[in-house]
């Protein structure tokens, strides 16, 4: 596929398998789930979900970088949460992290995530 460029950064977590942190087609950017990943350590960050939460904003705003844009750039994005009840939690933390107008949202609850995390999220930017 022509114009179409894989998008990686070390400041977020390496994929931990077969897929891209992000991939650019035109001004679009596809962006992978991110969890609460310390990208240098790898490792998950601690229990506390509003850490959790605003370490996967971290991830994404990296990701976000890495392809020129910024957090505000994303149109679209998918939370997905184990428990629903932290939905105000997601809230709460994207209003520090996103200028109005804020991007579409979808709240999926899962039984499970990757490495037993309460969060992930990927989304859609466009540059």
């Amino acid at each position: 596929m022509t114009n179409r460029a894989t998008i990686q950064t070390d400041n977020a977590p390496k994929a931990i398998g077969t897929y891209s942190q992000a991939i650019k087609v035109h001004n679009t950017v596809y962006l992978s789930g991110q969890i609460p990943i310390d990208p240098t350590t790898m490792d998950l960050v601690d229990t506390d979900i509003e850490n959790q939460i605003c370490q996967v904003f971290e991830n994404l705003k990296a990701v976000c970088h890495a392809a020129g844009g910024d957090l505000n750039c994303l149109v679209k994005l998918n939370v997905f949460l184990t428990n629903l009840d932290n939905f105000a939690r997601v809230n709460k933390v994207m209003e520090k992290y996103f200028a109005k107008p804020y991007p579409a949202r979808a709240v999926i609850g899962v039984d499970s995530l990757p490495k037993e995390v309460a969060i992930e999220i990927d989304g859609v930017m466009v540059i």
